[in-house]
């Protein structure tokens, strides 16, 4: 080829790469994923034993939970009058209440011990009764019996002497399950005025972030797929529960029910955690079901996701404080 010719061919192939890195500009980096949040959860949170198990699950892992305490269980036969329910006489409760005084102080100090931990100590009101009718002013009514038993435990049921910081755990008690998952228009208008942060009393079709309304954050225990029909079933032991045995015990069947739980807690985290990170919440209780199926299942579960560096077992406090810090900073900013 003649020498201008090259040049010509040169020039002509140099403009070319030039087009198109101007066509073509180098991509922005993805950005990261957050975090998938777990949120589990216990209610009623009575047994001493399972405290003291939940708490060393957490301390193997590294999570963090919500106790949805029920005060009854602060209060002991010889004290059980100082909560009324609305609607009932003193001393009435659903689920009964603390066996004796040493029980209560035991109770007592595992609350505190879990508080020291990390953990979020809210609200699953007293006497578990079904407050769907209730009016606001019954529901504010019942508040007021949760705040000052927990408050006042120690001195209400002689036991000495009150930890310090005791009425700082109970004042940090800002979330709220309703019993029975019953919420209502007056549970959600005496909600703020109680001061609570956020309610736990939802359910929804599938994982969904919580909104806020009102100053309350609303979040929802997730239908999930179950079984060998991956039929829904709310994420929650008592569901799983009458799911698989029909409410009654079959001990037999334990191990089938716990890797039927263990298979679609993971496969409900998995979907989250390859998509879109919305939380997933998980609610149980102390009562062991299908003997303590539900607890192992979640032993297991935690096992593995919680200590993984990409996923943080949270509780719904320290969630919901995050999200207040990041839009008071999105205002401020």
């Amino acid at each position: 080829m003649p020498r201008l010719s090259r040049v010509v061919a040169f020039s002509i192939a140099s403009l070319a790469a030039a087009g198109a890195a101007a066509a073509d500009p180098p991509t922005a980096p993805t950005p990261a994923k957050p975090k998938q949040a777990v949120i589990i959860s216990f209610d009623s949170a009575r047994d001493i034993s399972q405290w003291r198990r939940s708490r060393a699950l957490a301390q193997r892992t590294g999570a963090r939970f919500t106790y949805f305490v029920s005060c009854v269980f602060l209060l002991s036969p010889e004290t059980r009058k100082e909560y009324t329910a609305p609607g009932k006489t003193s001393g009435k409760s659903n689920i009964g209440f603390a066996a004796s005084k040493r029980e209560v102080a035991d109770r007592l100090a595992q609350i505190n011990l879990a508080a020291s931990e990390g953990h979020d100590i809210g609200s699953h009101a007293c006497g578990h009764f079904d407050g769907k009718d209730w009016s606001k002013a019954d529901w504010l009514s019942e508040f007021g019996s949760f705040s000052h038993i927990l408050e006042n435990a120690y001195s209400i049921n002689g036991i000495a002497p009150e930890p310090a910081g005791w009425r700082e755990i109970a004042r940090k008690a800002v979330g709220f399950r309703a019993p029975y998952l019953s919420a209502s228009k007056a549970l959600y208008e005496a909600l703020p005025k109680a001061g609570y942060w956020f309610d736990a009393s939802g359910v929804s079709r599938g994982p969904a972030r919580p909104p806020t309304s009102d100053g309350i954050t609303r979040f929802s225990l997730p239908q999930i797929p179950e079984g060998p029909d991956t039929r829904p079933v709310i994420a929650m032991d008592y569901n799983l529960y009458v799911r698989h045995s029909g409410g009654f015990e079959r001990p037999s069947q334990a191990d089938e029910f716990a890797n039927r739980t263990y298979d679609a807690f993971r496969a409900a985290f998995d979907a989250q955690f390859r998509g879109k990170r919305i939380p997933l919440e998980l609610g149980f209780h102390f009562t062991l079901m299908n003997d303590g199926a539900y607890w192992k299942a979640l032993e297991r579960f935690a096992g593995e996701v919680c200590t993984r560096p990409d996923v943080e077992c949270i509780s719904y406090r320290d969630y919901v404080s995050r999200q207040r810090r990041q839009k008071w900073a999105s205002v401020d900013g």
